[in-house]
């Protein structure tokens, strides 16, 4: 029989080193230290209320719905209670501080942005050979193939396959620009003609174009990625000094 396999910390830290992770890591850390000194230095306080429901805030997305679960769950980790209770206060003070720093940024930044949040329910298939998009184009248009027919031929990917190719809601930002313009110039339901990008041959049915609202989970996003962009800019600066 082979004798056990033990991992010590240095190990791990080689490990660490010969992945070469310690640049990602030691951004972690200094971005959490920033987190730690700013909310200090703003006077945001934590109650033990407010900590206890982030730790059961924690295990429930982790679904640790026991103490049995949660200790195997810290045991697979390395970790111990105080080091959850530490991730729990770390994801607290972060929400805290992105709140304090930016909820009333959220609506203006929403508003000037407005254009970027419109969204579209779309089907896509992206193809190699131009001809042959504009082939099954016509197809489509007459009625020869469906689009679903289309992209149970042409996509390579499993999941979008069966789904027909529906890429579900997509927000205006996050489309390539050549095809953003095409989408959100048509009235929907409505087949476009081909698309070239530097991705392929995009073959696109629009099913509904969806104009933006700020609801709450969109809110969290806005505010998500303004702490998120403060943050990063904030420690490239400390790392300059």
């Amino acid at each position: 029989m082979s004798p056990t396999i033990t991992v010590t910390n240095e190990e791990i830290l080689e490990q660490v080193k010969l992945t070469c992770k310690i640049p990602e890591i030691t951004e972690a850390i200094m971005t959490r230290k920033f987190i730690e000194r700013t909310v200090v230095e703003v006077g945001i306080k934590v109650e033990t209320e407010e900590l206890q429901k982030a730790a059961d805030q924690f295990r429930l997305v982790y679904q640790l719905q026991s103490a049995e679960e949660t200790w195997k769950w810290l045991d697979k980790y390395s970790l111990s209670l105080d080091d959850l209770e530490h991730i729990a206060y770390t994801n607290l003070i972060s929400g805290k501080l992105a709140i304090h720093l930016f909820e009333n940024k959220v609506e203006p930044y929403f508003f000037e942005h407005y254009l970027d949040y419109f969204g579209v329910a779309m089907y896509e298939v992206i193809l190699d050979d131009e001809d042959l998009a504009i082939e099954l184009f016509y197809a489509i248009q007459e009625g020869e193939m469906s689009f679903s027919d289309v992209a149970h031929k042409y996509i390579q990917n499993t999941e979008l396959r069966r789904k027909g190719g529906y890429r579900g809601v997509v927000r205006r930002k996050d489309l390539k620009p050549e095809v953003s313009t095409a989408v959100f110039a048509v009235k929907s339901p409505q087949l476009l003609k081909p698309i070239l990008t530097s991705k392929g041959v995009h073959l696109i049915f629009v099913e509904e174009l969806i104009q933006p609202t700020l609801d709450d989970k969109l809110r969290t996003n806005i505010l998500s990625d303004l702490f998120s962009e403060w943050l990063r800019q904030e420690v490239q600066k400390d790392k300059a000094i």
